[in-house]
């Protein structure tokens, strides 16, 4: 049963849902082996339970790779201008503290 909820996204935005989209399904693809594996090895009684919290680890772990995934997306699309602090060329000089104060 899938709910799905109305696109109230720009068409701009709404293609970049898809792309990321597409690219989660094949990112998933092992963690849906994963379940479907674990759901299809495991008598109907044990179905609930432990099995239920072991699913959900697996989500979770896609999950991750989704929020992953979209982080790196950002950071290589920025459109934000160079920063304006100058690098460090070298770390700053320490002096030694007198031990005998």
């Amino acid at each position: 049963m899938s709910r799905s909820r109305p696109s109230t996204l720009s068409t701009e935005k709404e293609a970049e849902a898809r792309s990321l989209a597409l690219r989660l399904r094949e990112m998933a693809d092992e963690e849906l082996l994963e379940m479907a594996r674990l759901l299809v090895g495991k008598p109907e009684h044990e179905i609930f339970g432990d099995t239920e919290f072991e699913l959900r680890d697996i989500v979770l772990k896609i999950g991750a790779k989704a929020l992953e995934e979209h982080l790196r997306q950002k950071k290589t699309a920025t459109t934000d201008r160079a920063s304006t602090v100058p690098p460090v060329n070298r770390p700053p000089s320490c002096k030694a503290i007198d031990a005998n104060r």
